[in-house]
């Protein structure tokens, strides 16, 4: 059995570690890419959304390399996510393709449940190799988010902002290919030193601060989202992320048990006034997300989400009371294969450019805002 999974931004080297660890033979699809999506495009139907294509995209290139068995997860609810699994399967068996799918549905909260369906793959390690193969995925998992932050941080704040990538892709690597907690946490540390050394702009040492939320998918994978997040930091932007695999696995699959991991239980509160109920994927989460970050004095929010996303729908027409009563401004992106990275960058540097002319007008008001109410844009 050769397994493969769809990517996820860089999910994809604690899923490698975890599997590879409980004794299978892993078969991790390219990184997504134009070839993913056109594979996607051509097979899958029109009205799906990106994140299924890219995923359908995946498969094939795993298939390519030989893999045999797909580990995909499911879903229920509202968001079409739930239907994907089946009809990606539908798919590959229209095109000829032999393999297994092991769908896993997340047990929310229920980390043992998830570990039975792993089992089911016919894993025969022992209970103690489950648990240090969980052990080694989730540490991989805080090692990513740790420079995945740090980078988001710096960026916007170095003279070379190419090398600051370059030393964060470099450290990423060595995270993958690390075998052990100990140098993990090795070589974690050595990159977060070699991005902290680098040259700094003091010119920009006080950057604007960008909220990104979201549909998690959208969020957290680059190709989906033109690399929205390198864009922001290279025109000056610091992104504050309220998605992160970390917060995910902590809040449904360990039920937040562990404190010191980020969880978005205690964000969901914020967004009592405006939205009270679940609709979906994150959409609630995107609505709680941005008055937080509203009332912890961000400078602006990004929404993102593909096209036709219905709990995003939802979150944005929310989101327009939110950014008048809030004040905060706000910028909806949508995502699908028809997106232009010129496009997405030049309504980036107009947004950057509201953002920072409102910033000063308000700095010149000792905080009063004189815009209005009506601060975002659409």
């Amino acid at each position: 059995m050769r397994i493969t999974f769809p990517h996820m931004g860089n999910s994809y080297i604690a899923i490698k570690a975890l599997l590879e660890k409980m004794g299978l033979d892993v078969v991790v699809p390219p990184p997504c890419s134009k070839k993913t999506l056109e594979l996607g495009v051509r097979y899958a139907p029109e009205f799906v959304c990106l994140p299924m294509k890219l995923n359908l995209g995946n498969f094939l290139e795993a298939m390519e390399r030989a893999a045999d068995t797909v580990l995909m997860a499911g879903g229920w609810g509202p968001c079409r996510f739930g239907y994907y699994a089946q009809v990606e399967r539908d798919i590959l068996n229209d095109l000829g393709h032999k393999f297994n799918m092991v769908i896993i549905e997340a047990p929310d909260s229920q980390l043992w449940g998830l570990v039975d369906q792993v089992r089911q793959l016919g894993v025969k390690a022992s209970w103690i190799q489950v648990l240090s193969a969980i052990r080694l995925a989730w540490l991989k998992l805080k090692a990513v988010d740790r420079l995945e932050q740090e980078l988001h941080h710096w960026l916007p704040r170095l003279l070379d902002k190419e090398r600051g990538i370059r030393t964060v892709v470099r450290g990423l690597k060595h995270i993958d290919n690390a075998a052990e907690a100990a140098s993990l946490q090795e070589v974690t540390e050595k990159a977060s030193r070699e991005l902290a050394r680098l040259a700094r702009d003091e010119s920009n040492m006080e950057p604007v601060r960008i909220g990104l939320v979201g549909e998690i998918y959208t969020v957290l994978e680059p190709f989906a989202n033109y690399d929205l997040e390198r864009h922001l930091g290279r025109l000056g932007a610091e992104v504050v992320r309220s998605i992160s695999m970390t917060q995910w696995v902590n809040d449904h699959l360990l039920g937040g048990f562990i404190p010191a991991a980020p969880s978005l239980h205690s964000t969901l509160s914020y967004a009592r006034p405006y939205l009270r109920y679940w609709v979906g994927g994150h959409g609630r989460e995107t609505v709680a997300s941005t008055v937080k970050y509203a009332r912890q004095n961000l400078d602006g929010v990004i929404q993102v989400a593909p096209l036709t996303c219905m709990p995003e729908i939802v979150a944005q027409a929310v989101l327009t009371r939110v950014q008048e009563v809030e004040a905060i401004p706000v910028m909806t992106m949508y995502f699908d294969e028809h997106a232009g990275e010129a496009g997405i960058i030049t309504r980036l540097e107009a947004f950057l450019d509201m953002v920072r002319w409102r910033k000063t007008k308000l700095g010149d008001n000792d905080g009063k805002s004189v815009l209005g109410n009506r601060c975002g844009l659409g």
